[in-house]
C-alpha cells in the first residue's frame, strides 16, 4: 500500500508530455531497478565526460573564500586561495600553497592591504595576479556564489583551456547555499550518482517520498519527485537533470514551485581516487511575495538547506565510494 502525502504548491502533473501530447500522469509500468539500467546510465555518464571543461574546476563557495586564505588541493596541486578585498580590484586569487623563497605554506600567511597574500615565515609577498620569483598564480573566476580556478593539467588537445568555465543558467534572484565534501572516488562516480535518479526515493526516503521519471533524452533526464517538508507533507515538482561540462550535473526545476531553482554539483579532482563534491543550492520563486523576503531570511535558511544537502550527500558519498571500489576490482 502507497503512502498517503499531503502535497503543498504547485501541481506539476498538468506540465504537457515532452511530445506536447497532453499531462504526463501515468508512471512506468517497470519497478525502478529495472528503469536504473547501468548499460545506459553508463552510455549518458560517457557523453557527459566527453564535453569541454576548458581546464576550470570548482574550488569552494566564494565567501568562504573570503574568510582568510585556505589551503585546496586539485589535481594533486597544493594551492592557496584568497581573497583581495582592494577596491577596484576585488575578487578571489589563487596560486600555489608554496613559497618561492623558502617553500612555507602561504595558506598559513595573511592578506596586507594591497589584497596580496604574505609569507607566515619572512613575510614575502604575492599579488595573486602577475608571476613573481617563480611564483605563478592560477586564472581565476568568480560566480558570484563558487571561486573557480584554471589549471593547465585538467586541459587536453581535445578540450583546450577557455577564458571561463561553462556556467549553467541561474536565476536573477535567489538564495544560495553551499556544502563542500571528500569522498574516496572519482568525479565520474559523482556524475553517475546524479545520473542514476532511481535510486532517490529508496536511499533518501527521509527527504523524497516518491519519484519517477517523467522524460528522458540523450543529455538529460527530468524526474517528479515529491520532496518531504515534514513526515507526509510534501511538495512535488518536476526536476531536469543535465551535464553543462565533465564535472558539473545540475538539476532544475521545471514545473511545480519553485521553477527556475538549480541545484548545481561539481566534482573537483583531488589526487589519486579523491574527489571533493562542492554542491550549490539556487533557491528561487515566482511568487513575488517569496522573492521580496528572500534576502533578509538567508541567515535563517541557509543552514537548514546546507544541512539537509550533508545529510543526503552523506549517504551519496557511500554511493560514490562503493561504484568507485567496484569498479576498481573490475566488477
Amino acid at each position: 500500500m502507497s503512502e498517503r502525502l499531503f502535497l503543498l504548491g504547485r501541481d506539476p502533473s498538468t506540465r504537457p508530455r515532452a511530445d506536447g501530447s497532453g499531462p504526463d500522469r501515468a508512471p512506468s509500468p517497470l519497478p525502478d531497478w529495472a528503469q536504473a539500467n547501468p548499460v545506459e546510465i553508463e552510455e549518458a555518464l560517457a557523453r557527459a565526460l566527453a564535453k569541454p571543461a576548458g581546464g576550470w574546476a570548482v574550488l569552494d563557495a566564494s565567501r568562504t573564500i573570503r574568510r582568510g586564505p585556505r589551503k585546496y588541493v586539485v589535481a594533486g596541486r597544493e594551492l592557496a586561495a584568497w581573497w583581495c578585498s582592494k577596491p577596484g580590484d576585488e575578487g578571489p586569487r589563487v596560486g600555489p600553497d608554496y613559497c618561492p623563497h623558502m617553500g612555507a605554506e602561504l595558506s598559513k600567511g595573511s592578506v596586507d592591504r594591497e589584497g596580496r597574500i604574505v609569507c607566515p615565515w619572512h613575510a614575502l609577498a604575492f599579488s595573486g595576479t602577475e608571476a613573481k620569483g617563480g611564483y605563478a598564480p592560477l586564472r581565476t573566476y568568480d560566480d558570484g556564489v563558487l571561486t573557480w580556478a584554471r589549471l593547465p593539467e585538467l586541459a587536453s588537445e581535445s578540450d583546450p583551456l577557455t577564458d571561463r568555465p561553462f556556467l549553467a543558467r541561474r536565476p536573477a534572484r535567489f538564495l544560495d547555499a553551499v556544502i563542500r565534501m571528500e569522498a574516496r572516488c572519482e568525479p565520474r562516480d559523482v556524475i553517475a550518482n546524479r545520473l542514476d535518479p532511481w535510486h532517490g526515493a529508496h536511499f533518501h526516503p527521509h527527504s523524497f517520498a516518491r519519484l519517477r521519471v517523467v522524460d528522458r533524452g540523450p543529455d538529460h533526464v527530468t524526474v517528479r519527485v515529491v520532496y518531504r517538508i515534514a513526515g507526509r507533507v510534501g511538495m512535488e515538482v518536476d526536476a531536469r537533470f543535465d551535464c553543462p561540462d565533465p564535472r558539473t550535473i545540475v538539476m532544475t526545476i521545471v514545473a511545480g514551485e519553485g521553477v527556475g531553482s538549480i541545484v548545481e554539483t561539481h566534482a573537483t579532482p583531488l589526487a589519486d581516487g579523491r574527489t571533493a563534491i562542492i554542491e550549490a543550492t539556487i533557491a528561487t520563486s515566482e511568487r513575488t511575495e517569496v522573492i521580496s523576503w528572500l534576502p533578509s531570511a538567508s541567515a535563517l535558511l541557509r543552514p537548514m538547506v546546507e544541512a539537509r544537502a550533508r545529510k543526503l550527500w552523506v549517504e551519496d558519498v557511500d554511493y560514490c565510494e562503493r561504484t568507485y571500489a567496484l569498479r576498481k576490482k573490475g566488477s
